[in-house]
């Protein structure tokens, strides 16, 4: 089979004046043989051996290709560097709103066109948004890797003439929708939302959910959606990476035949602010339509890529990943007070955060919740990370950035992600490195000095019915 796209006979650009959670339920690709092409990981320094060549076309854009033939696939996947951090007060919502628009077509691609002719031709797409950037992605058979790239490129340079007031209204219905099913009408769906809005000054960018207010996103203008994509999709805002099956050569010269004449646009501006720290914890307390009370917190850690950021993210892991985890051995099956316990990390560029929940059993309250979480917080502060629990909570990260490495998709999507934030596509053979010279003493520090009252928010979310009855008595 050959692909069916046809070059673009001729370019034209109107001028300058002319123009999430992260769903984790779509697919991006199918998984394939581990380590390609002879790479391993070197367990002592964390190293990988994976073949990345990078490059920037003339208008800015930086590509990245990663050459692997264990499969007839290409995984292609376009980051532009804006997210919601990107928005202000009163246009919140706007980059993850780009993000549905964006499928609505473009100059030479119907709307809706984009899915079909990916999946016409047994490949798989989306789009994301988080608060610092949004990416596209397809997965499909290798011959057809000019039709992704024409497809994107199109969207990049041929967006605005397509643009109309009728398919922003229809997208902003979309989205409004996709609101009510994902935050509002979900049990503890705005917790995020709760938490941001405490845990950070309402000029900071993190103060907001990256799906936006249902206020904003109903007041969206098309001068705003030009401006807005004027100032961020350009190509020198932009990362194209290409991994899998292809000849680099062929590639870079379909990369440039699609891409090079889509002019730069000015620097967009670069987010400066720094977050001021809390004096004191913030609370809320919610009588919900939940059936089992939860409890959620959220600390200030520093940002992604810092070392205590990555040091973070493994003590979330000692905390919350696992039976063997402290937490879900503590409340779970010791004190038997909590049905389910989660921890984690969030990856973002400006600032970090660290997230805990802890959802109890049907007759026990938020108060007994909240102190078991203290107790075991305390208990941690004060032994220390062993050097056990590093060891298992190390190996499973390493177990999961192997089987992402595996993912031609989810490959591309690291790539993109250390361009994107640390210019340095090739920072993925040496990212495990950064996890493997932490010590036990460093994942003791970060909880000592980033898990205390003074720079935490606490949700409480206490079944509506339990609240009148203790009101009640």
């Amino acid at each position: 089979m050959t692909s069916s796209v046809k070059p673009r006979k001729y370019w034209k650009f109107l001028g300058s004046k002319g123009g999430w959670v992260d769903d984790n339920n779509d697919k991006r690709g199918v998984t394939l043989c581990l380590f390609p092409q002879g790479g391993t990981i070197a367990r002592a320094s964390g190293a990988i051996e994976l073949k990345i060549e990078d490059y920037k076309l003339a208008n800015g854009l930086h590509v990245v290709l990663n050459e692997d033939h264990t499969a007839p696939l290409v995984a292609v996947n376009l980051w532009y560097h804006v997210g919601s951090k990107n928005e202000r007060p009163g246009r919140t919502g706007f980059a993850h709103l780009f993000e549905h628009m964006l499928f609505s077509g473009s100059q030479n691609v119907g709307n809706n066109e984009h899915f079909r002719h990916i999946q016409s031709v047994g490949g798989v797409l989306n789009g994301t948004t988080f608060f610092d950037r949004t990416n596209y992605y397809e997965t499909l058979p290798s011959n057809y890797l000019a039709l992704a790239l024409w497809l994107e490129s199109d969207r990049m340079g041929f967006y605005l003439p397509a643009l109309t007031r009728e398919k922003l209204d229809v997208q902003i219905n979309v989205v409004k929708e996709e609101r009510r099913l994902r935050v509002d009408n979900v049990p503890y769906g705005d917790f995020l939302e709760r938490l941001l809005r405490l845990g950070y000054d309402s000029d900071f960018p993190y103060h907001w959910e990256v799906i936006g207010s249902m206020a904003d996103i109903g007041a969206a203008q098309l001068d705003d959606v030009r401006e807005f994509f004027e100032t961020f999709y350009r190509p020198n805002n932009a990362v194209l990476t290409i991994v899998g099956d292809f000849d680099p050569g062929e590639a870079g010269a379909l990369v440039e035949r699609y891409f090079a004449e889509i002019p730069a646009g000015p620097a967009p501006p670069r987010f400066q602010g720094k977050r001021r720290p809390m004096t004191s914890e913030k609370r809320e307390r919610l009588e919900a339509p939940v059936q089992l009370p939860r409890v959620y917190r959220m600390y200030h850690l520093p940002k992604f890529g810092d070392k205590a950021w990555f040091a973070g993210e493994l003590l979330s892991n000692v905390l919350g990943l696992g039976k063997a985890s402290r937490l879900e051995r503590a409340l779970i099956y010791e004190k038997q007070i909590a049905q389910d316990v989660a921890a984690f990390v969030l990856p973002t560029e400006a600032t970090g955060m660290l997230v805990v929940w802890v959802t109890g059993k049907e007759d026990i309250t938020t108060e007994t919740l909240e102190q078991a979480l203290d107790q075991e917080l305390a208990r941690l502060q004060s032994e220390g990370v062993t050097s056990e629990e590093l060891e298992r909570v190390r190996t499973q990260t390493e177990s999961d950035f192997a089987h992402q490495l595996e993912n031609f998709g989810q490959r591309a999507d690291l790539l993109g992600t250390f361009t994107t934030f640390f210019d340095d596509p090739h920072l993925l053979n040496r990212w495990l490195g950064r996890y493997a010279e932490l010590t036990p003493d460093d994942l003791t520090e970060v909880a000592r000095q980033y898990l205390i009252p003074t720079e935490r928010v606490t949700i409480e979310y206490v079944p509506a019915a339990a609240a009148e009855l203790r009101i009640e008595n």
